[in-house]
C-alpha cells in the first residue's frame, strides 16, 4: 500500500513515517530528506535547492517531481511508500497521482496530522536543539507554516472528495499518535 501523511513543518511526519515504515514494512519517501541528499552531496541542484529553501520558500514542482519519480519507479518499492512531506500542492497531488498511475499505483490512505501554530514553534525548537538543522528558526518556522496551511486547504478537499484523507491529532503524544495511525492503516488493509 501507498500512504502520504503530511501536515505543518514540525508537525511530526518524520517521527510517524519512521514508526509505519518499521511496523508496516514500508519505504520513507521524504521529499525533505532528498532535497537535504542533494545538498549534502554538493550538487549544482543542491545549491540551488539549499537558496530556495533558506529563503522559506517552497522547492519547484519540476525538481521535487524528478527526485520522486526515480524512487517510485523503482520495483523495490512498488505499493511500499510512504510520502511523506509531499504533495503539498493540488498540482503536485495531481503529478503524483498520473506519476503512480504510470507505474501502476495508487494511493491507500492520507494522514494529515493536525498540530497548531504554538505546538509547531516549540517543537522547532526542540529539534533545533538536538538537531541544529539549518531551516530550524522561529522566524521560518512561522512562514512555512503560514504557508503550508494556505497551500494544503485544496489538498484537503482533493483527498477528503475522494474519501482518502484521515485526520490525526497531532497535538497528541508519540504513543497515541501511533496508536491511532495503527488503527486506520489496519482498515485499509483490511
Amino acid at each position: 500500500m501507498n500512504i502520504i501523511i503530511f501536515g505543518p513543518p514540525g508537525a511530526g511526519k518524520g517521527t510517524q513515517s519512521k514508526f509505519i515504515v518499521n511496523k508496516f514494512d514500508l519505504y520513507q519517501l521524504s521529499t525533505g530528506d532528498l532535497l537535504r541528499n542533494e545538498i549534502k552531496n554538493k550538487t549544482q541542484l543542491g545549491s540551488e535547492i539549499s537558496s530556495i529553501i533558506n529563503s522559506g520558500e517552497l522547492v519547484s514542482d519540476k525538481i521535487v517531481g524528478n527526485l520522486i519519480e526515480k524512487f517510485v519507479s523503482n520495483e523495490a518499492y512498488k505499493h511500499k511508500i510512504i510520502f511523506d512531506g509531499y504533495p503539498r500542492t493540488l498540482i503536485q497531488a495531481k503529478n503524483l497521482d498520473d506519476l503512480l498511475k504510470k507505474y501502476k499505483q495508487k494511493i491507500d490512505i492520507v494522514l494529515k496530522l493536525s498540530v497548531s501554530l504554538e505546538t509547531v514553534k516549540k517543537r522547532i525548537f526542540e529539534r533545533q536543539a538536538q538537531e541544529k538543522r539549518a531551516d530550524d528558526n522561529e522566524e521560518i518556522a512561522i512562514k512555512r507554516y503560514k504557508t503550508y496551511e494556505k497551500s494544503s486547504e485544496p489538498l484537503i478537499d482533493y483527498y477528503k472528495q475522494s474519501n482518502l484523507l484521515k485526520v490525526v491529532n497531532g497535538e497528541a503524544g508519540i504513543t497515541e499518535i501511533n496508536s491511532e495511525i495503527s488503527r486506520l492503516i489496519d482498515t485499509i488493509k483490511g
